[in-house]
């Protein structure tokens, strides 16, 4: 609550705002295919195309990637053209695609999907956008509650699996689209109207070339960022992307849990949606806490926290079988961990790279698209060879053990050097 009240006459409101509110719906749209991919698979099927789990975790991935690239693409627009004008044509892309999806309906083919889906990617690089315009307005000792606020919009996931589900089951996979594409025209309005750059006297925008970012990509801090988030946001994000069909495939005869009686395959979906919820919830809600945490203890001891727990938890879901209830509870602090480490790691962005916080911005957020690509990825290959997830579930739990060696070799350096004049706590 105190890193909250520590913003008060700081920065801009409106903008911190939008920023979340733009980034939420634009999580949500990104996202969209997870909780709707049994149901769309099933429509397909109809049509005579039955979806492998290879092409499930295509259809998954293929936002997820496209927005991880288009992260870049979007950070250096920051840079030289504004946030506020790189988000509005990004929305439009968005828009175009939800009513394509809409009208193409029920009769959509595989490939029509995927283009689809390329550009929910825009969607998705939304990250490169509004946490820039957020944190260009506030201080470096507060970038961690600004970014873990303006990032918290990752909470749009939730509103899809609370919701998608059940619309679906009432008015077709394809309305879910149409819903999404109203709620977009509206945020972009009021994005429009409410929503500013940074003035020069605040933040003076240095627009940056390719060299730049070449320049960037050879500094060994960059990977190590780029590591970090990989990890903790493509962990939150290919656990979102494929919490749906993750459900299904294991526990689709163990929905009676909690006295839940499934009485038909439709409802069985909804509760697999409600429940991938309540899990995603715990790790897009608590991400500015783990930024908040950062700013006091500093971004490296809460890294080494929160990956800890979450590698303890993947490698108990590796090498035991759990029952519904308690695959549900260990899947929510995996997320609430995640979440956390999302707001550490942009915690300590910004006060390495403050002159550059666009494009390391862009380059970060694409390594979190590419890691939750990895992982749906992962996960779709250990379904398909083994029949089952443990060899997914140990694969990340392994590559996390791999990002906290990573941790104890920089974080003296780090100390050390950036560190001592950085403005805040590492």
């Amino acid at each position: 609550m105190a890193g909250f009240k520590a913003l008060k006459g700081q920065g801009h409101a409106p903008t911190l705002f939008m920023a979340f509110l733009y980034f939420d719906m634009s999580f949500m749209v990104w996202t969209m295919l997870g909780p709707l991919a049994t149901e769309i698979s099933e429509a397909m099927a109809l049509t005579g195309h039955i979806m492998t789990s290879a092409e499930k975790a295509t259809l998954l991935s293929i936002p997820i990637l496209s927005g991880a690239l288009l992260r870049i693409v979007l950070g250096f627009s920051v840079d030289k053209f504004g946030a506020k004008a790189t988000a509005l044509s990004a929305q439009l892309v968005v828009i175009t695609a939800l009513i394509t999806a809409y009208i193409l309906g029920e009769t959509i083919t595989y490939n029509q999907l995927l283009l689809v889906a390329l550009g929910l990617g825009f969607a998705g690089a939304s990250f490169a956008v509004a946490l820039p315009q957020a944190g260009q307005w506030y201080p470096p000792k507060s970038q961690g509650i600004v970014l873990g606020i303006a990032g918290a919009g990752n909470i749009g996931v939730v509103i899809d699996f609370m919701f998608a589900p059940k619309i679906a089951e009432h008015w077709g996979w394809s309305s879910v689209f149409l819903v999404g594409a109203m709620m977009a025209i509206v945020v972009f309005i009021a994005y429009a109207f409410i929503a500013k750059n940074a003035p020069e006297s605040v933040y003076k925008a240095r627009p940056k070339k390719l060299s730049d970012y070449a320049k960037l990509l050879k500094d060994k801090d960059t990977w190590w960022f780029s590591l970090f988030y990989a990890i903790s946001f493509g962990g939150f994000v290919g656990f979102a992307g494929y919490m749906k069909v993750y459900l299904m495939n294991t526990y689709a005869v163990d929905m009676s849990a909690f006295g839940i009686e499934v009485f038909n395959e439709e409802n069985v979906k909804v509760i697999a949606g409600y429940f991938g919820a309540l899990t995603i919830f715990a790790g897009a809600i608590l991400r500015p806490v783990g930024g908040g945490i950062a700013d006091k203890m500093g971004g490296i001891k809460s890294l080494y926290i929160f990956f800890s727990i979450v590698a303890s938890l993947a490698f108990i879901n590796a090498f035991v079988t759990l029952p519904f209830w308690l695959a549900i509870v260990v899947l929510f602090f995996i997320m609430a961990n995640l979440g956390m480490a999302n707001g550490a790691v942009f915690q300590l962005v910004p006060q390495r790279f403050a002159k550059d916080i666009g494009i390391m911005t862009g380059i970060v957020g694409a390594a979190g698209g590419i890691g939750g690509t990895a992982l749906i990825q992962t996960f779709g290959w250990s379904k398909g060879a083994f029949d089952g997830y443990s060899m997914g579930f140990m694969i990340f739990a392994v590559v996390v053990l791999v990002a906290i060696a990573g941790i104890s070799l920089v974080k003296t350096r780090w100390r050390t050097t950036w560190g001592l004049n950085s403005g805040g706590m590492i």
